[in-house]
């Protein structure tokens, strides 16, 4: 039997901060000009991108539950 995880419900609300989106947005937005990214920089927005995917399936996830609930 699949194992029940309980989720806050404040955390399926939250969300990257206005000045982290608008970071990632930058980058994203030099990658796609053809601007190379330091490697550092790459290994930021992916992080940030993992993040950001991550906090969306969470909140999916919540809504899902919510439904059936």
């Amino acid at each position: 039997m699949p194992e029940i995880i309980q989720i806050p419900v404040e955390l399926t609300h939250f969300k990257l901060p206005e000045a982290v989106q608008e970071r990632l947005q930058v980058l994203l937005a030099r990658q796609d000009t053809g601007e190379m990214l330091t490697h550092a920089e790459q290994r930021e927005a992916e992080g940030l991108v993992e993040l950001a995917e991550f906090l969306s399936l969470l909140h999916l996830r919540s809504q899902r539950v919510m439904q059936q609930g």
